[in-house]
């Protein structure tokens, strides 16, 4: 139950034509606290609940719980939310044996696109795509709970 993944911003929009799905997303958190977010998932036609705790002093590593949830009762917890709900479209693009996540936000984040990719140590190596631009792990406004606080559209 550990999620090791790192961020990065994306330089272009050539990752598309190697994005193998596409799913658009909303979440929100019924906590956003650093120690342990709880968010609210809805994915196309699945729904989740999701517990991480705080990222270890790199920003890769962190405790994380997840559950499928009915959409009723997931639609029914986006209500009781914090502010800011998370709109987005992910696209998954598959670089060698891994897989990037990358997002493009919209609403008040609009403008915002983030890969982040899921290893299986802190020290994987991985295939750095052309469209790949600069890491942002270590910096927690480019996480989505922080996002839905303070949106891009704001920075």
């Amino acid at each position: 139950m550990q999620e090791i993944e790192r961020k990065f911003k994306v330089k272009s929009a050539a990752y598309k034509a190697y994005a193998t799905q596409r799913v658009r997303l909303t979440q929100g958190y019924l906590s956003s606290v650093p120690e342990r977010t709880v968010r609210v998932r809805l994915k196309g036609d699945e729904a989740f609940i999701t517990i991480k705790g705080s990222s270890n002093e790199s920003g890769t590593t962190r405790f994380e719980w997840e559950k499928a949830i009915a959409i009723a009762e997931a639609e029914q917890l986006l209500a009781l939310c914090e502010k800011g709900v998370i709109d987005k479209t992910r696209y998954l693009v598959p670089s060698g044996n891994l897989c990037f996540e990358v997002d493009e936000f919209h609403g008040d984040n609009e403008g915002l696109v983030i890969a982040e990719i899921e290893l299986p140590t802190e020290d994987t190596p991985f295939e750095r795509p052309e469209w790949l631009g600069e890491e942002v792990t270590h910096e927690t406004r480019y996480y989505n709970a922080m996002l839905s606080k303070k949106p891009f559209k704001n920075w």
